[in-house]
């Protein structure tokens, strides 16, 4: 595995080694000793799966708090995404700035978000399944968000969204509603 820092500070792109031959291949998804060399969390508390039926779904930007302690680790299974990592942490050197990576089944590149970032993506293909492998145990209680296309951001998406959920068009201006993680 291949971890390179992103533009947002602790938040990781990974890159696999992958083992190919006639039968397909093989690779690792997810080592501890290596996470940890990275400054990274050793267990996984929970995994889930992301299935996206249509091109332009865009599922964020959602977070934890950072006090929250919730890293994750996202992987396109299937398909092809568009993801973005966003630093909300008002003490971070990179607060308010994104990164973006192409994450598909066909790179089998995976992100590692920190916590008190941000995280969202848009489907860049019909039936794109991502895969989350979480430091911390859901809690909805905990669950917040920002609007995918707040100025205050300028994110760079490479299309307009043509599903979305009301709750992730519908948040305020982060500047304007005084939002802190």
């Amino acid at each position: 595995m291949r971890f390179r820092e992103l533009a947002v500070a602790g938040a990781w792109q990974i890159d696999t080694d992958v083992l190919d031959d006639p039968r397909g291949f093989f690779c690792r998804a997810w080592c501890a000793a290596e996470f940890a060399e990275h400054g990274l969390p050793d267990t996984v508390s929970q995994a889930s799966l992301s299935g996206n039926r249509r091109r332009g779904t865009l599922r964020g930007m959602h977070f934890r708090p950072a006090t929250d302690g919730e890293y994750k680790t996202v992987r396109c299974v299937r398909g092809s995404v568009h993801d973005v990592i966003l630093d909300l942490r008002p003490e971070s050197p990179t607060y308010l700035r994104w990164d973006a990576v192409r994450l598909s089944a066909d790179n089998r590149t995976a992100v590692c978000i920190p916590p008190g970032c941000a995280h969202g993506f848009l489907t860049l293909m019909d039936e794109t399944d991502l895969l989350y492998m979480m430091s911390a145990p859901y809690r909805p209680h905990a669950e917040r968000g920002v609007r995918w296309n707040d100025p205050a951001f300028g994110i760079d998406w490479p299309e307009t969204p043509a599903v979305i959920a009301d709750r992730d068009a519908s948040y305020p201006d982060y500047v304007a509603s005084g939002s802190t993680p």
